[in-house]
């Protein structure tokens, strides 16, 4: 019995992981389309708002709406007049004391994160953690502020440690260079490797690129 139901786990399991994340996601953009709609019921509200209502129950309409929105707006981003209008719309949002923080911030971080030019992710390592005798897999997601490489005085490199099974948290640090180990498994293979908290090996790892022993600093 303990045999079949290890062997039933292995196959729900990623399924229903999958479903999840996949019906999360189509959720939040259903909310986004329902924000939306409900905001213009209370602000018409004796205007359409019995159809608007039935409108918003239909099933599926608010993330078809919300996805061609997104790509709509993608196909304007990228033309001549579209990137006009962003240069506008970003000196009118950075006007806005509280709002040009937020902004700026999320624009920054996810520039990074989704168009590939930044260094966000861009390899494992092998870093000292919680104490000088363990060792943890993080990411490497830049190098420091010029202020602080000034104040520190030597070669340090930020990293991004994810927490295990949950790697959407973690902490972010920084640390020296000469104290972390290059790994040679991919991004992917080690965010793998984290969230099955070390029982799923990566696959095409066969060392590490740093050739100096871990415990030389």
């Amino acid at each position: 019995m303990k045999k079949y139901f290890i062997a039933g786990i292995l196959v729900w399991a990623p399924m229903a992981v999958t479903i999840w994340v996949i019906t999360w996601g189509l959720g939040l953009l259903d909310g986004v389309f329902g924000s939306v709609m409900q905001a213009i019921i209370v602000v018409f509200p004796h205007q359409f708002t019995g159809d608007l209502q039935h409108f918003r129950e239909l099933p599926g309409v608010g993330i078809l709406i919300v996805f061609t929105v997104i790509i709509f707006t993608g196909v304007l981003a990228i033309s001549f007049a579209g990137q006009w209008w962003m240069k506008v719309w970003d000196k009118l949002v950075n006007r806005i004391p509280i709002v040009r923080s937020i902004y700026s911030s999320v624009q920054q971080v996810s520039s990074t994160l989704f168009s590939g030019k930044g260094q966000a992710f861009s390899k494992a390592l092998l870093i000292r953690y919680p104490h000088a005798d363990s060792w943890v897999i993080a990411f490497q997601t830049g190098v420091p502020a010029k202020e602080v490489t000034a104040k520190l005085g030597e070669d340090y490199v930020n990293v991004f440690l994810p927490t295990t099974p949950n790697p959407t948290s973690g902490f972010f640090m920084i640390v020296p260079r000469a104290q972390t180990i290059e790994l040679e498994m991919s991004v992917e293979e080690a965010l793998k490797h984290i969230v099955s908290m070390g029982s799923v090996p990566p696959n095409s790892s066969s060392g590490l690129t740093d050739t100096k022993s871990p415990h030389h600093f």
